[in-house]
């Protein structure tokens, strides 16, 4: 069995930051992430999962995609303060990742990319 999740130390929390997030920043920060992920409607999975309703969407269930047995082992679902612990430091979050990104260490840049993220849905999650 994978084990659970944990908090990452010292992670602040990121939704008081998403009302006054910066979409544009988000999107100039997930330039790096494009590098593994599409978050298209129906877009094809890279070397990571396709991102598309990703912000509350289930963990681990893109079609096709091989997940680490770490976030198989999840459950659950993506809100918006796991996607920041894993956004901060993904292998502390899910230890047995496949994900190989170090993390973005700035609560303001992670909000962000979330707010970015959120945008690829076609109904957006709430905001907290």
């Amino acid at each position: 069995a994978a084990p659970a999740a944990k908090a990452v130390a010292a992670v602040a929390p990121v939704a008081p930051l998403l009302a006054a997030a910066n979409i544009e920043n988000g999107k100039a920060k997930f330039r790096l992430c494009a590098a593994c992920h599409t978050a298209t409607e129906g877009g094809k999975n890279l070397i990571g999962p396709n991102l598309w309703n990703v912000v509350n969407g289930k963990r681990g269930v893109a079609e096709g995609f091989s997940y680490s047995s770490g976030l198989k082992g999840l459950g659950g679902a993506w809100g918006y303060e796991d996607l920041n612990s894993f956004i901060a430091n993904p292998k502390q979050y899910v230890p047995q990742t496949k994900m190989t990104f170090a993390g973005l260490p700035k609560a303001g840049d992670r909000a962000d990319v979330i707010a970015y993220l959120r945008t690829f849905s076609a109904s957006p999650a709430a905001l907290p």
